[in-house]
């Protein structure tokens, strides 16, 4: 639904410069439910928070093919806002495998729940064109088809999860702290916003890792979404644009359990640091590439999925590593909210970057955050973390 959310508004809209804000509008969907999700989690356990947020995006999949049906701009940005949240829970998801993590294992065992979306990660884009075939076979616009596989892809989550998610991984390892620790069995019913803020606030490593992630997921967010559109300037098929986007979510996910093994290995930082150079090659492959040429944004765009996921999941490692059980909730709530305010910023900017210059100007404006990144590093890159 990505690729197609970005063509359907350009198509409705009648401009390119609107094709960045379906992608904008789904991370802020992201954002927005980020702290209530966490809330749920905290009070309901993660199977109520992940299937709420897959819920609430299969009725945003509902809302996206009514706007396109309608050719409803405002409809299509609602129901990609909705989508979003399930985007959310996805995030969320990888948290979940911490929950019962032993510390030297916490890079590698998150890691495996972000490789995990692999699968309909790659299959996903490489749809795009049987499930516009679809989307005509059901009367409505080409464009709409994937959101027809997009609503009961994540109604099956749904149930999936209601059936299967037993025992709550965060509930259990509640019972666990509270069965040895009076103080875990008197935890705060509600992750608050003000209790991530004053973890950060004192302390450095966990500042660097969020920052880490919003870095990665910004510039990730800025050249993907505006990648369809580069190439459907020459009339690039969909299949091959499908194909560019799934290389891409295979470097983004395939490859996980690789850079969770090395975090736990090598440190977080000297992950960081590698998926800085990554992004930065990225930017330079990515930028230069004409919008026919399959192989040169194939290579770019698989770069800038794995560097994406060196700094989520070092980011997300380091974060964590020194958060009190009771303080989790809130950090990474914090965390999601920073990662798709920074993503929805960046796929407003990238719109009106392309409509008013090019995609090459572009991939050099996404490396800036990058570059802010690598500075941080070079001065804050001493925090000591369990693998260092």
């Amino acid at each position: 639904s990505v690729a197609a959310g970005s063509l359907i508004a350009a198509s409705v809209s009648g401009s390119e410069g609107f094709a960045g804000l379906a992608q904008t509008f789904g991370v802020l969907g992201a954002a927005i439910f980020a702290l209530p999700l966490a809330r749920v989690a905290l009070s309901r356990g993660r199977r109520a928070s992940l299937t709420l947020g897959y819920g609430i995006g299969a009725l945003g999949a509902v809302i996206v093919i009514i706007g396109a049906v309608w050719r409803s701009l405002p409809l299509v940005l609602i129901g990609c806002l909705l989508v979003g949240v399930a985007s959310a829970s996805g995030y969320q998801a990888r948290y979940a495998a911490v929950d019962l993590a032993q510390d030297d294992r916490r890079g590698q065992q998150l890691s495996y729940v972000v490789w995990a979306a692999t699968i309909g990660a790659v299959l996903g884009p490489n749809l795009l064109e049987p499930a516009g075939q679809l989307g005509l076979w059901l009367g409505l616009p080409q464009l709409a088809g994937p959101y027809v596989i997009t609503t009961v892809t994540l109604a099956g989550a749904v149930v999936v999860l209601l059936v299967f998610l037993h025992p709550d991984p965060y509930l259990l390892a509640a019972r666990l702290r509270a069965a040895v620790s009076k103080e875990a069995a008197q935890e705060a019913a509600k992750p608050r916003l003000r209790d991530g803020i004053k973890h950060l606030r004192g302390n450095r490593g966990a500042l660097l890792g969020l920052i880490a992630i919003a870095a990665g997921h910004m510039v990730m967010v800025m050249i993907m979404v505006m990648t369809p559109i580069h190439m459907r300037h020459v009339d690039v098929t969909l299949t091959l644009i499908g194909l560019v986007i799934s290389v891409h979510v295979a470097g983004m996910y395939a490859f996980s359990p690789v850079v969770g093994w090395a975090v736990d290995r090598f440190g977080r930082i000297a992950v960081i640091v590698t998926g800085i150079v990554i992004l930065l090659i990225s930017c330079v492959i990515s930028g230069a590439a004409p919008g026919d040429s399959v192989v040169m944004l194939g290579i770019g765009l698989f770069l800038l999925g794995l560097g994406w996921s060196c700094t989520l999941i070092a980011g997300s490692t380091l974060l964590v590593d020194d958060v009190a059980a009771v303080e989790r909730p809130s950090v990474q709530g914090l965390s999601d909210l920073a990662m798709n305010v920074a993503g929805a910023v960046g796929g407003a900017v990238a719109g009106v970057i392309v409509a008013f210059s090019s995609y090459a100007v572009l991939c050099a404006v996404g490396a800036i955050p990058v570059l802010v990144l690598a500075a941080l590093v070079a001065a804050w890159g001493r925090t000591p973390s369990p693998a260092e």
